[in-house]
């Protein structure tokens, strides 16, 4: 069975929802949609994402990194492998664009895509008696930021029980490959590759110059503690929730043995989609 989740409020979801189930079940394939999804297209059979995630073999995504972020987050801790057709903005995680519909349902129905296992981020906040008070995953990252206060923040980061470095900035992101390309890059982070085994933690506007991006390995154990204990600081996960971390609470953040199943086309490698995506080109020099 396939599932389909899509951004419904896109002005051209409606009529890609309809094309892309009805050529799915032309080619003798099973769809169910999800709730939302289903509503604005009149459908009266659906289930909720993560009733999808248990029931379907491939979820399809329609939508842009968000819509797949946010399927994401609820389908944990299930997560089956996932097909991204594009109709939002900069899409990295996504396979094809809205115009490859036919080629879309002809790789799903012949399963003949490839799927890249994306690293995930499992982050815990204990308290003062070491007692966890949130645990949750990330595909993206985790970004640390001031609250309501203009003011910056004091972090102080610890790789494997041995202090880093404190950092004094706008907040701090702690990025998985996959996440590479999203907020960190727009804040000086380096690119990672899917397969590199590392994580890279990125501090937003320094006030220290010489803090930098860090890349880290995966199997390394990051530690955040607040430098300073009056400070109001908040945690976003992938964009999609938020925590705030008190005085005397820790951030932790290791590598998931959960992996999201991300399918790419054998004829674009992920080093074609950022050319692509970011408009690479050869130097005439």
């Amino acid at each position: 069975m396939i599932g389909l989740i899509a951004h419904a409020s896109k002005p051209e979801a409606k009529s890609l929802i309809r094309e892309l189930s009805e050529k799915l079940r032309k080619s003798g394939l099973e769809v169910l949609l999800e709730n939302y999804t289903a509503a604005a297209v009149g459908e009266k059979h659906h289930a909720s994402t993560k009733e999808i995630a248990a029931a379907c073999n491939l979820v399809v995504v329609l939508g842009g990194d968000g819509t797949l972020l946010r399927a994401v987050r609820h389908m944990t801790p299930v997560i089956p492998p996932i097909f991204g057709i594009n109709i939002g903005s900069l899409g990295f995680l996504t396979c094809l664009g809205p115009q490859e519909i036919e080629q879309a349902v002809e790789s799903i129905a012949h399963r003949s895509f490839l799927l890249s296992h994306r690293s995930m981020l499992s982050i815990e906040i204990t308290g003062k008696n070491s007692e966890t008070l949130t645990r949750t995953l990330a595909l993206n990252d985790a970004v640390i930021s001031r609250g309501s206060r203009s003011q910056l923040v004091r972090l102080s980061v610890l790789i494997d029980s041995d202090v880093l470095t404190n950092y004094y900035a706008d907040g701090l992101i702690i990025a998985t490959p996959t996440g590479s390309t999203a907020y960190s890059l727009a804040a000086g982070g380096p690119i990672l590759m899917p397969t590199s085994g590392a994580f890279v933690i990125t501090p937003i506007c320094p006030h220290v110059l010489t803090n930098r991006s860090t890349v880290v390995s995966d199997k390394s154990v990051i530690e955040v503690h607040l430098a300073v204990p009056d400070q109001e600081v908040n945690i976003a996960i992938d964009g999609q929730t938020s925590h705030r971390l008190h005085p005397g609470e820790i951030l932790h953040l290791t590598k998931s043995s959960i992996t999201l199943p991300l399918a790419m086309l054998p004829e674009r490698s992920f080093s074609q989609v950022l050319s692509q995506k970011l408009k690479w080109s050869g130097s005439n020099l």
